[in-house]
């Protein structure tokens, strides 16, 4: 019954963002029904059904008959919060809820949902401006997070200087900078990707530690040299296998004697049974992609050592867009 149901708790959560009801009661204000009803627009009954829905998905606490919002929403679910997460919630219900129910057609086809192969270069392709920002948005919400989570479990004193490699919008430098006041880092992702992380750089007071340089990192020969630092954050889960070991033959190659490589990703197990989120996020990937899936930490390892890295360690982490954090050291 939750598996076949598991679509009411999403929609009801995701419709809450869409509508406004946690920017309503941001700031500890505490609502009633009907002030729900004429803050929101809506009438007396869905107001009253989408508080009730969100208080039992621990969104909102109630006393007497007045509603607010849970710590969790307050601090993750209201716009402009630090790390808002909403902009991914948005992405998944706007592009990726109506592509899974296609999923049958991607099964049988081997082909992705979200975009078209042949008329379109990639799932970054579409003529949707409105659409990619919210792609963006739902990025920089999962990896800033993701980033405040490996700050926590990798030491980056041992390093100066940063590459973020497909870094979007530069959520991994900029809460690593904020973090690490040594370091200074780069994302490299393409031109109009590079415009997105320079303004949030810039709203984030790190100009002159953070910078972006356009490329392509499947098309470009060779990555940016002068890095002893290389993330790889939800890159290699996009792509097949010999698509991801060329670009950790570009990694290495790019890398110095001391330099390292941080992988990332919700990886599966050996036995490839789970965790869920690692496995489902595999059946993502083929709705948005053309070759990727999700991978385990022994097949992460077996391409590392194949490019040359030294040795290997798996840092389990427990974060919004990784469960573990697989390690290439150069020596």
């Amino acid at each position: 019954m939750q598996l076949a149901t598991g679509f009411w708790s999403f929609k009801t959560y995701a419709g809450a963002i869409e509508i406004g009801l946690f920017d309503l009661l941001a700031d500890g204000r505490e609502l009633t029904v009907e002030e729900v009803s004429a803050g929101l627009g809506i009438a007396h009954r869905p107001a009253d059904l989408l508080l009730a829905g969100c208080a039992s998905l621990g969104l909102l606490d109630k006393s007497g008959a007045h509603y607010r919002n849970s710590a969790q929403a307050e601090e993750f679910l209201v716009k402009g919060r630090p790390y808002y997460f909403g902009g991914f919630v948005r992405y998944l219900d706007s592009r990726e809820y109506p592509a899974w129910q296609h999923i049958v057609e991607a099964l049988r086809t081997n082909r992705p949902t979200t975009w078209t192969p042949g008329t379109q270069e990639s799932l970054f392709d579409t003529e949707d401006p409105e659409m990619m920002q919210m792609f963006w948005d739902c990025m920089y919400s999962v990896s800033v997070l993701t980033a405040r989570t490996l700050a926590g479990v990798y030491d980056f004193t041992r390093h100066t200087r940063l590459l973020d490699v497909g870094g979007g919008a530069g959520a991994f430098p900029i809460e690593l900078c904020h973090r690490f006041g040594h370091l200074s880092a780069t994302v490299f992702d393409l031109p109009h990707v590079c415009d997105l992380a320079r303004t949030k750089v810039t709203e984030a007071g790190l100009d002159g530690r953070i910078d972006a340089v356009a490329g392509d990192f499947h098309r470009d020969p060779a990555l940016p040299g002068g890095y002893d630092a290389v993330i790889l954050s939800m890159i290699l889960h996009d792509w097949d296998e010999e698509n991801g070991r060329a670009l950790l033959r570009k990694v290495r190659a790019a890398l110095p004697a001391d330099g390292a490589v941080l992988i990332c990703e919700l990886l599966l197990n050996d036995e490839r049974t789970g965790p869920p989120p690692a496995a489902l996020m595999g059946m993502n990937m083929l709705v948005e992609t053309e070759g990727g899936k999700n991978y385990s930490a022994a097949e992460y390892r077996r391409w590392l050592l194949d490019a040359g890295f030294a040795r290997v360690e798996v840092l389990p982490v427990e974060a919004v867009g990784a469960n573990g954090v697989v390690v290439g050291h150069v020596s």
